[in-house]
C-alpha cells in the first residue's frame, strides 16, 4: 500500500480540526492512504460493454459510465458476505485505490417503497451479515454507504418499526468502528426532497450518526449538486443546534446532472453529472447508483427490474435526452 510522507504528514496535522469538527470513532482517512477512487471491474456497464463490443452505444457508454469509478452493492445476492466484502477490498487494495461500497440488506428493506423490498430475514440476520461485511473489509481503506433510503422509509412504518430499525443502524456502525478502522462510513440521509432538515437530522441523530463519519445524500436520486449541498447545510444546521455536532455529508452525482423533474423512478430526460472526486461542495461528489441501471418497473424502465442495466436508458443519460 502506497502512502506519502507528504499525505500522511497532512493527515496528522489536520486530524485534531476533523475530530472538533465532525465526533467519530475513526482518526485514519482512507482518502490518504490510497491514490484515487477504484472502478469496479465487473460493473453492470462493464459487463455489458464487454458483451456488445459491436453495439454502436457501446463507445460512449464504456468512456462516460463504466470507467467512471462507482460504488458496488452489496447484498443478499453477494453469497459469503465477508468473502465478498473482502475480495472487492482485497482489489482494490492492490490496485491502490479506493474503493466504494453500498451496504444495502436491512431488514425490511424499502418497506414503505416496494420497489426494491428485500433484505435479511431478521434484525439478528441482519446485525450478523454486516458485521461480517465490516469484518470482510478489515484494515483496509474503504468507503461504505450504509443503507440507502432507510432513514427516508418511514411513511408507513410504526414506531416500534422505526426504533427496530434505528437499533440496527446503530448496530452496523459499532461494528464497523470496531472492525473496520480505515473505511469512512456514511449513513444515509435520503434526498433534499423526502423529509425536512429538522426531520432528518433526528433521525440520522438517533440511529447513531456520531460514530459515522458523516451522511450520504441522494443516492440513486436525481437533484442537483446545489440543491443536496444546501440540504447537507441546513442537516447540519439542525445537528448543530440540536445535539452539538456536525458531519461530513457525500452527494450521488451519478444521475444529477439535469436535475429532478418531480419522479424518482426512471424519469426520462436524466443526465449523468460529475464524475467521483473530493470535494465539489461536499466532502465527496461519489457515483453511487450506476447511470443505466434500474429504479424498478417504471418509467423509462417499465418492465425492467431494480437493477438491471439498460444500455438505452445510459446512453440516453449520458446526452441528457
Amino acid at each position: 500500500m502506497r502512502r506519502s510522507i507528504r499525505a500522511l504528514t497532512a493527515a496528522l496535522l489536520a486530524l485534531p480540526l476533523a475530530l472538533a469538527a465532525a465526533p467519530s470513532a475513526h482518526a485514519a482517512d482512507p482518502t490518504t492512504m490510497t491514490n484515487g477512487f477504484y472502478v469496479d471491474p465487473d460493473s453492470s456497464a462493464k459487463r455489458w460493454v464487454a458483451s456488445n463490443p459491436g453495439d454502436g452505444r457501446a463507445s460512449a457508454i464504456n468512456a462516460s459510465i463504466a470507467n467512471t469509478p462507482t460504488a458496488r452493492w452489496f447484498g443478499s445476492w453477494s453469497g459469503t458476505i465477508g468473502t465478498a466484502t473482502g475480495a472487492y477490498a482485497g482489489a482494490a487494495d492492490r490496485a491502490d485505490k479506493l474503493p466504494l461500497l453500498v451496504a444495502y440488506n436491512v431488514y425490511n428493506r424499502d418497506y414503505c417503497g416496494g420497489h426494491s423490498a428485500g433484505g435479511a430475514s431478521s434484525p439478528s440476520a441482519y446485525a450478523s451479515w454486516i458485521a461480517q461485511f465490516a469484518g470482510g473489509i478489515g484494515n483496509r481503506p474503504a468507503v461504505v454507504i450504509l443503507e440507502p433510503d432507510s432513514l427516508g422509509d418511514y411513511g408507513c412504518m410504526t414506531q416500534a418499526q422505526i426504533d427496530e430499525r434505528e437499533r440496527m443502524l446503530t448496530g452496523a456502525l459499532t461494528e464497523f468502528s470496531r472492525q473496520a478502522p480505515n473505511t469512512w462510513v456514511y449513513l444515509d440521509a435520503g434526498n433534499p426532497g423526502w423529509a425536512s432538515p429538522a426531520t432528518m437530522a433526528q433521525r440520522l441523530h438517533e440511529a447513531g450518526l456520531r460514530q459515522a463519519r458523516g451522511f450520504s445524500l441522494n443516492v440513486s436520486n436525481y437533484f442537483t449538486t446545489a440543491e443536496n449541498t444546501n440540504y447537507g447545510n441546513a442537516v447540519n444546521n439542525e445537528l448543530r443546534a440540536r445535539y452539538g455536532y456536525t458531519k461530513p455529508f457525500v452527494v450521488d452525482t451519478s444521475r444529477n446532472g439535469n436535475g429532478s423533474n418531480g419522479q424518482w423512478c426512471n424519469p426520462s430526460g436524466r443526465r449523468i453529472g460529475t464524475p467521483t472526486q473530493q470535494g465539489g461542495g461536499a466532502e465527496m461528489l461519489l457515483w453511487i447508483k450506476v447511470p443505466g441501471e434500474s429504479d424498478g418497473n417504471c418509467g423509462v424502465g417499465a418492465g425492467s427490474s431494480a437493477g438491471q442495466f439498460l444500455p438505452e436508458v445510459a446512453y440516453k443519460m449520458i446526452y441528457g435526452y
